[in-house]
C-alpha cells in the first residue's frame, strides 16, 4: 500500500479479523447467501484487509456488494453450472452470482483438472466482481501449484493509449508461485494505472491523486497531482466514471504496454468464455479466467523451489538506490502488512465502522465492529 493511502491516526479504529469476519458473514447470510458461501466471500474480503489491499476489502467493495444484492443485480443463489469442458479446460456460466465467491470453486476445479493433466483453466461468464485476485491465485499455493487470475471488469473505466472514450476495465491480473524456505512470489495488479477504487480511499481520506492516475474528458493525461473526483462525475464535471489512464500513463511512457496487458486480459476472460468483451454487455456482468500450473508436470518440484529461493534472495539482497531501505520482490509487502494486523487489528475508517453500524441496524444482525 502507498504511503499516502494509509489512514490517520485519529481516523483509524482497529478491528479483531474474526470479528469482521463474522460480521460480514452475517450480514452475507442475511441477503440470502448460504452459510458455507457467506463465510467464503467473508473469507475473501477480510484477506484483502489484512494483506493491506483496502480497496478490495470491507471498506469499498461490500457496501457495493450488499447494493447489489439488494437492487437484485447479484444473485444470491446462483445456479452455475459448467457448460463446456475438456480434461483441461472448462467453461463456467455464474447465474449472475458474486464472483468473491464463485471464483475459488473454479480454481478449485482447475486445480483438480492441472493435478490430472499439468495445466488446468476455467473461464466464466456471467459474474460479478471477485474482490482481490490474489486470492484466488494464492489458492494454489496449499497444492504446490501455480495459480493465475485475470478479471475483465464490468465496466469501461481505462483509456486507450491516445483514446478519449473509455473502453477497457481495470482488468487485474495475479500470478502466486510456491517458494521453499522464502514466501511465494505473489503478482497482483491492475493494467490501468491505479485501481478504480482507490479513487474512492482517496476522496474518504481527503488527499490528491498522483499524476499520470486519470484524464481530462478529453482524454488528455492529467499529469499534475488532482483532487479525487466522485466517483460518477468525471474531472470536468460530467460524465461516468472518472476515466483512468493505462498502466504507464502516457506512450512515451508505455500506456501501450498496459493497454495491451488490458485487452489481453478481455480476450482471455471474456471473449474465450463467450461472453462477449464489457462493452456488449450490463456494466454489472464480469468475466474471469482461473488457472493452475502443476509444476512437477515441467520440472521437479524440489529444484523449482530450491531455485525460486534463490531467484527471490538475488532479488531482495541486491543493493537498494541512493535513499531507499531495501528492494522487495512482489507479495512482500502485503505479508508483511498481513503479519502487522493479525497481531494489531485490521485498520478502518471511522466512516466505515459507521457505515457498519448502519447497515447492521437495517438488517438486524450483530454488529461486532465497534469502536476503540
Amino acid at each position: 500500500m502507498l504511503e499516502k493511502f494509509r489512514i490517520k491516526n485519529e481516523d483509524t479504529v482497529h478491528v479483531e479479523p474474526e470479528l469482521l469476519k463474522a460480521t460480514v458473514s452475517s450480514i452475507f447470510h442475511k441477503l440470502g447467501v448460504n452459510s458455507e458461501d457467506s463465510e467464503l466471500g467473508a473469507d475473501v474480503l477480510v484477506s484483502a484487509d489484512l494483506r493491506g489491499v483496502d480497496s478490495h476489502g470491507v471498506s469499498n467493495q461490500l457496501r457495493s456488494y450488499v447494493k447489489g444484492y439488494q437492487e437484485g443485480r447479484i444473485n444470491p443463489t446462483p445456479n452455475w453450472e459448467i457448460i463446456r469442458e475438456s480434461p483441461s479446460t472448462a467453461t463456467i456460466d455464474c447465474d449472475g452470482g458474486l464472483g468473491i465467491i464463485l471464483t475459488p470453486k473454479a480454481m478449485d476445479l482447475a486445480i483438480q483438472k492441472a493435478k490430472t493433466t499439468g495445466v488446468g483453466m476455467i473461464t466464466m461468464r456471467n459474474s460479478r466482481h471477485l474482490g482481490m485476485a490474489a486470492y484466488h491465485a494464492m489458492r494454489a499455493l496449499k497444492f504446490d501449484l501455480i495459480g493465475l487470475c485475470m478479471s475483465a471488469t464490468a465496466t469501461p473505466l481505462v483509456l486507450p493509449t491516445f483514446g478519449q472514450e473509455a473502453r477497457l476495465g481495470t482488468n487485474p491480473i495475479s500470478i502466486a508461485i510456491p517458494a521453499g524456505n522464502q514466501q511465494p512470489f505473489v503478482l497482483d495488479m491492475a493494467t490501468s494505472s491505479i485501481a478504480a477504487n482507490k479513487i474512492q480511499l482517496a476522496r474518504r481520506l481527503g488527499i490528491d491523486l498522483s499524476g499520470g492516475w486519470i484524464a481530462e474528458a478529453n482524454g488528455n493525461p492529467i499529469m499534475d497531482r488532482t483532487p479525487a473526483p466522485e466517483i460518477g462525475v468525471g474531472p470536468s464535471g460530467t460524465g461516468y466514471p472518472p476515466v483512468l489512464l493505462p498502466l504507464g500513463s502516457t506512450r512515451d511512457m508505455g500506456s501501450q504496454k498496459g493497454y495491451g496487458l488490458g485487452c489481453m486480459v478481455e480476450i482471455l476472460c471474456a471473449i474465450l468464455s463467450g461472453g462477449g468483451f464489457s462493452l456488449m454487455g450490463s456494466r454489472d456482468h464480469y468475466k474471469h479466467m482461473v488457472a493452475a500450473y502443476d509444476i512437477e508436470a515441467f520440472t521437479p518440484l524440489n529444484e523449482f523451489k530450491e531455485t525460486m529461493d534463490e531467484f527471490l534472495v538475488s532479488l531482495k539482497s541486491s543493493k537498494p538506490a541512493e535513499g531507499q531501505p531495501r528492494v522487495m520482490v512482489p507479495g512482500q509487502p502485503e505479508f508483511e502488512e498481513e503479519a502487522k494486523r493479525l497481531s494489531q487489528g485490521i485498520p478502518l475508517h471511522v466512516e466505515v465502522v459507521t457505515w457498519f453500524k448502519t447497515i447492521c441496524d437495517e438488517l438486524d444482525v450483530e454488529c461486532m465492529v465497534q469502536d476503540e
